[in-house]
């Protein structure tokens, strides 16, 4: 994947964690409680685009966080 993509992408799941009033604690604990392995270094690796984030991970963000798709996608440069 694109390295650029990746650290966007990341950059976007911060900010909806943020934006939710999360900790990557607590999310990362939400995300295994919903069945996904995951720690709070993998989520901070995510959000920085140093880990690949996959389908399911992704699946459950959306969810989690009740946003879409489009905002975590979002490519825009608009920090």
């Amino acid at each position: 994947m694109n390295a650029r993509i990746e650290k966007r992408v990341g950059k976007n799941i911060c900010f909806l964690r943020q934006r939710a009033g999360m900790t990557q604690e607590l999310l990362a604990a939400k995300l295994q409680l919903a069945g996904c392995d995951i720690t709070r270094s993998a989520l901070a690796k995510i959000e920085v685009g140093q880990r690949h984030i996959y389908p399911d991970e992704i699946v459950l963000l959306k969810e989690i966080l009740g946003v879409s798709f489009d905002e975590i996608f979002d490519l825009t440069e608009s920090s």
